[in-house]
């Protein structure tokens, strides 16, 4: 599972069996509000978090309030259930919100959405392409959230006489071996839980799409097989394994230890998405870090861009004020002000978008701007039309934590291509 805010699979699952039993026939029709002199409520369910607190959500939105003085918006805090729990429970209720920020579009949802595919700016922003249902636009985020990147203590790669960032997954690999030599003990910091599959996903997938950009749609129709296209990654993680780059002990480490081994100078390397630049930029004391883009298999290769669309906002078919929605939707996602401070606050990333950032924070998002829009790939289960199987995060998490007890490659490969044989197509 890689890590990110979005209404996990089966959260979503839920949704749409509440949906679309209960909810189908009280869709208000497409653009049904008043926008005018009339006084339309919006209530909109946030993901509360952190930094995302009420008292923020309230405060980005109201310049938007003062712009449009007939529109008041409801910040509905959906507690400690969570958005996933909170939304099939006020749809069943017939209390549902006007607008779901984190909320991931699917195929079994779509019915419930409003199609944004009308407006420019949902049509061009970020991830559009990526996360359209048979050509339609069910969201508009802020930005993207990256997720194959590599982080680098700098006084690892000086001590190990490592001058630049491998550009293949081989000088990966070897400049693993000189670190190692160098007398660095955690030359690769990961952990159990979801981190185990995401350093491998960060070795393979890459490449993998950049190969076939199809993959998510090849594999899940039966087109081809794991071991096939994840075999080399596979292969490569084994041997990080065997040879003490990955500590086998990793597993019982838990996701904010390894943050802070990694922040606190006692491991080299650290596969992890673009998040970990905002608690880098809070750590009271943090070694010097750097970061590069996931290798490719081969230098002449352009590797894909694991990456999740940063604060997704949608519209339920259910709202009575689908325009006033629709227009609180394009300024959280196009005025500057608004994406900047979102974009901040959770340490997210958009081209041509800027903020106060770190030093980490500005090497990231150059890393952005070199990054084509057609470059990025969904990673873990999938989004839009590119989806994994249901349970593939789940099973890839089970078998790359099976490489770091010591299972051989050639084992794990036979267990995901039989799990594929009995859940694809």
């Amino acid at each position: 599972m890689i890590k990110g805010r979005l209404i996990p699979a089966a959260g979503l699952a839920a949704l749409a069996a509440v949906a679309l039993a209960g909810c189908s026939t009280a869709a208000a029709p497409s653009g049904s509000d008043a926008t005018g002199s009339s006084k339309v409520t919006l209530h909109v369910l946030v993901n509360v978090t952190p930094n995302l607190t009420e008292e923020y959500w309230n405060s980005l939105v109201k310049p938007f309030e003062k712009k449009n003085p007939n529109i008041d918006v409801v910040i509905q805090n959906p507690g400690a259930e969570g958005v996933a729990a909170a939304v099939p429970r006020l749809l069943a209720s017939g209390d549902a919100p006007d607008v779901v920020q984190s909320l991931a579009p699917t195929a079994e949802l779509a019915p419930e959405l409003v199609d944004l595919s009308k407006y420019a700016w949902a049509k061009k922003g970020p991830l559009a392409d990526q996360y359209s249902i048979d050509g339609k636009n069910y969201m508009a985020g802020i930005g993207v959230q990256l997720q194959s990147l590599v982080f680098y203590n700098k006084k690892a790669f000086s001590d190990a006489g490592i001058t630049a960032p491998p550009k293949t997954v081989d000088e990966l690999t070897e400049d693993l071996g000189k670190i190692k030599a160098a007398g660095w003990q955690v030359p690769v910091q990961t952990g159990g839980d979801w981190m185990t599959s995401h350093t491998l996903q960060v070795l393979g997938l890459p490449t993998i799409v950049s190969q076939d950009p199809k993959f998510y749609q090849d594999i899940s129709a039966g087109k081809t097989t794991f071991s096939k296209a994840y075999g080399p990654a596979v292969e490569t993680y084994a041997e990080w394994v065997s040879k003490g780059y990955i500590p086998k002990e990793a597993l019982g480490i838990k996701y904010p230890d390894a943050e802070q081994a990694f922040l606190s100078g006692k491991s080299a390397i650290y596969p992890m998405g673009s998040w970990f630049v905002g608690s880098q930029a809070k750590a009271a004391d943090s070694a010097d870090i750097g970061v590069f883009r996931a290798p490719a298999e081969k230098a002449s290769e352009t590797p894909a861009m694991g990456a999740n669309i940063a604060s997704p906002y949608s519209i339920l078919n259910t709202s009575k004020n689908q325009e006033a929605a629709a227009k609180l939707i394009e300024y959280l996602t196009t005025d500057k002000a608004a994406v900047a401070s979102q974009l901040k606050v959770d340490g997210n990333y958009r081209d041509g978008y800027t903020y106060e950032m770190s030093p980490l924070g500005e090497e990231l998002q150059k890393i952005v701007s070199d990054t084509k829009a057609s470059s990025y790939t969904p990673t873990g289960g999938g989004y839009g039309e590119r989806t994994m199987p249901t349970g593939y995060s789940g099973e890839i998490n089970t078998q790359t934590q099976a490489l770091l007890g010591g299972a051989p490659a050639a084992d794990v490969l036979k267990s995901m291509d039989d799990w594929f044989a009995a859940n694809a197509g």
